[in-house]
């Protein structure tokens, strides 16, 4: 089994920042790709951003220059740091893994709550 736990949501007022973290733990040990989703009510869930186990990143048009996700291997974390955040941002956010050799797994989410 593996635990993916989410941290680091909470509420914040428009142009401020947040940081979220991810570690995830258990029979697996080494992860491909690690990523954040949010999903706000009444809308899919949508992927943010994304990290290759050597560094790589994509993001979703809309956070582009505003959020930056990282990863430290030897932990298993994900990181997404947040600035200039707009209502619109206000989700749901989950993380998900990717096993190296197969599987991915998700997390429980961490609500992010942004006021005008």
């Amino acid at each position: 089994q593996v635990q993916v736990v989410e941290s680091g949501g909470g509420l914040v007022q428009a142009g401020g920042s947040l940081r979220l973290s991810c570690a995830a733990s258990g029979s697996i040990s080494r992860f491909s790709i690690m990523a954040w989703y949010r999903q706000a009510p009444g809308k899919q869930r949508g992927m943010v951003a994304e990290v290759t186990r050597d560094g790589s990143t994509n993001y979703a048009d809309s956070v582009k220059d505003r959020f930056t996700i990282s990863r430290d291997n030897a932990k298993n974390t994900v990181y997404l740091q947040m600035n200039s955040l707009k209502p619109e941002d206000t989700a749901l956010y989950y993380c998900k893994v990717y096993g190296y050799y197969g599987g991915s797994y998700w997390g429980q989410g961490t609500q992010v709550t942004v006021s005008s």
